[in-house]
């Protein structure tokens, strides 16, 4: 019983260590929608906005962004070098799978519902309405077109 005790008085210290650890090294923010700076992203077809709310895109740290997409957008098959979390938080995004942008081979993802991508998967999505989405990721972030011609950056 007393090795028992041992192990999880040593475990517990263990969490509480690393907990004011992380406290240590992660700022405390706050953000509100009227926080939010939205541009232009120049790596995704025009109409798109971003919002940074944590980290640089260019470096490898934690990120979260939101993207608004406007109604009627259409997002090319690309993939990213890193595992992507999405949250659709407000409108629809229909989002699918595969080598090509194809509408009727999406799935409609409401507000609340969320999308792990391992890295360089295919994928591809677009909107009916403006569509807010949260992305959590770790940088840096990238995007890669199926086929380079559907890449909006200059050549």
């Amino acid at each position: 019983m007393k090795n028992k005790l041992c192990i999880v008085s040593i475990c517990l210290a263990s969490a509480c260590f690393s907990a004011a650890a992380w406290a240590q090294t992660s700022p405390f923010m706050v953000v509100t929608p009227s926080d939010l700076k939205w541009a232009e992203v120049g790596s995704l077809p025009p109409g798109a906005k971003i919002s940074v709310i944590e980290g640089p895109m260019n470096e490898a740290v934690p990120i979260t962004a939101r993207l608004k997409l406007p109604a009627n957008y259409m997002l090319p098959a690309h993939w990213h070098p890193g595992v992507e979390r999405v949250t659709v938080l407000s409108g629809t995004f229909y989002y699918g799978q595969g080598d090509k942008l194809d509408v009727q081979n999406t799935r409609a993802l409401g507000p609340g519902s969320f999308v792990v991508m391992p890295p360089q998967m295919n994928h591809f999505g677009w909107t009916r309405e403006e569509t807010v989405l949260q992305l959590n990721t770790m940088g840096p972030w990238g995007i890669t077109y199926v086929n380079p011609a559907d890449d909006p950056r200059p050549k």
